[in-house]
């Protein structure tokens, strides 16, 4: 089965470093976009980092300089590493990515959300 699974969240204090994980499991990454997402309490969800399907990397204004998205493709895994990390960085980080996988001789591709991995930064 196709998924998303995250891990490396947690509680830290501020100024600390986390970095969290988004593999997929039983599919591999399609050829587009790779997305870390966030939701604050209270907030919708936003986009804080993208990686393209060309190797380009963006990040939101608010986390410039802090965050850091990669991918290791033998891993069939992407990361997030969040340094100097701050008590507005509280929230649930999700990954979103289109996944391909294989029944057989073929082969599907959908989007998928990871379960969500909670970051607690505490002042």
């Amino acid at each position: 089965q196709a998924q998303l699974v995250e891990s490396g969240g947690g509680l830290v204090q501020a100024g600390g470093s986390l970095r969290l994980s988004c593999a997929a499991s039983g599919s591999f990454f399609s050829n587009n976009n790779i997305d870390w997402y966030r939701q604050l309490p209270g907030k919708q969800r936003e986009l804080v980092a993208t990686f393209s399907s060309r190797g380009n990397i963006d990040y939101a204004d608010s986390v410039k300089g802090r965050f850091t998205i990669s991918r290791d493709n033998a891993k069939n895994t992407v990361y997030l590493q969040i340094n100097s990390l701050k008590p507005e960085d509280t929230a649930v980080y999700y990954c979103n990515a289109d996944l391909t996988y294989c029944a057989g001789t073929t082969c599907f591709t959908r989007n998928y959300w990871g379960q969500g991995t909670q970051v607690t930064v505490s002042s």
